[in-house]
């Protein structure tokens, strides 16, 4: 059965709690401005995943110690950073439910906000000579940027191979928990060795986290209904790639048609998603879901079994089975 979100964090609860203090710590500012957009932005919090990886990988290795929560800091402030960025960049109005800083600020404010939130964490890693770490998240950061321009480059042709997403999505989303994976392993041991095996868990749950986010498009059998918008932002995911590979020439043009459009009525976006059912699109993705669920685990199966191996088991099944 799987765990609870609850039941994942059990090994490191009092270190979560402690994080959060010191993150809030971290976020001040002695500008009335800044301090109200940072308390908003702690309000707003995720499910702490990041933080979860980076300590339970601590823990897998040794005692979570200063290192393990200043590596933890630095992921949330710099991620934090690039999804303020993001919003202006897509314009978005809300982030989780939340109105987002460009929509209650404005751009202007918006792209310094993100700039304050990374010199924070550049100057947090470089005060306590944790180079190492800020090394790894900064690759990181860099992956992320190319990632996003390479789906950008392909959306305006749509010629993506499957080769090419994994790339995008390896670099894009995977390259984060990776480095969450790594600097957590970082922070309580130095073995070279142990930090590159740590980085392929965090790759191949970050590929598996963004085959389970192609998905939800598509209204697998665990989210229900299909909601199109990766369609819609004409993002190319694993199981449209799939259908249009396996379609004759004619069809291929029309689906192609479709999706290269602006303006996509709901009769359009459903025949594109009957169009990647009927092909096997979900099927294919599905599969290899549970191959990259399967590479991570026996990179954990490889670790001696503790506590803190159970909860990341337990996290890697809540990346595959989310309902959202």
């Amino acid at each position: 059965m799987a765990l609870s979100l609850k039941e994942i964090k059990n090994p490191i609860s009092s270190e979560l709690e402690e994080f959060e203090k010191r993150f809030r710590k971290s976020m001040k500012s002695r500008v009335a401005l800044l301090d109200t957009i940072m308390t908003y932005i702690v309000k707003r919090k995720g499910k702490q995943m990041r933080p979860m990886f980076v300590l339970l990988c601590a823990k897998l290795f040794g005692e979570i110690n200063e290192r393990s929560y200043r590596g933890a800091s630095l992921v949330e402030l710099l991620h934090t950073a690039t999804l303020v960025h993001d919003d202006v960049v897509d314009d978005a109005d809300k982030r989780r439910g939340f109105f987002s800083i460009n929509a209650l600020w404005k751009n202007k404010v918006a792209v310094l906000v993100g700039d304050y939130l990374l010199s924070k964490g550049l100057l947090l890693s470089l005060k306590n000579k944790d180079f190492d770490m800020l090394e790894i998240l900064s690759t990181a950061v860099e992956e992320m940027s190319e990632g996003e321009l390479l789906q950008m480059e392909k959306a305006r042709k749509l010629d993506i191979t499957e080769d090419v997403y994994y790339d995008i999505i390896s670099k894009k989303t995977a390259s984060l928990i990776a480095s969450c994976c790594a600097i957590g392993a970082a922070s309580t041991q130095d073995d070279p060795e142990v930090i590159k095996k740590m980085t392929e868990f965090g790759m191949y749950t970050g590929i598996a986290f963004q085959i389970k986010d192609d998905l939800f498009d598509y209204g697998d059998q665990d989210v229900g209904k299909p909601t199109g918008i990766d369609i819609k932002e004409k993002k190319m995911t694993l199981p449209l790639i799939y259908a249009l590979n396996q379609a004759d020439r004619s069809t291929k043009k029309s689906i192609i048609r479709i999706i290269k459009s602006d303006k996509k009525d709901k009769a359009s976006i459903s025949r594109v998603i009957n169009f990647v059912i009927n092909q096997g699109g979900l099927d294919y993705a599905q599969k290899h879901l549970a191959e990259y669920h399967r590479k991570a685990l026996d990179v954990l199966n490889s670790l001696p079994a503790t506590q803190s191996k159970d909860s990341l088991i337990g996290l890697l099944d809540y990346v595959i089975t989310r309902k959202k």
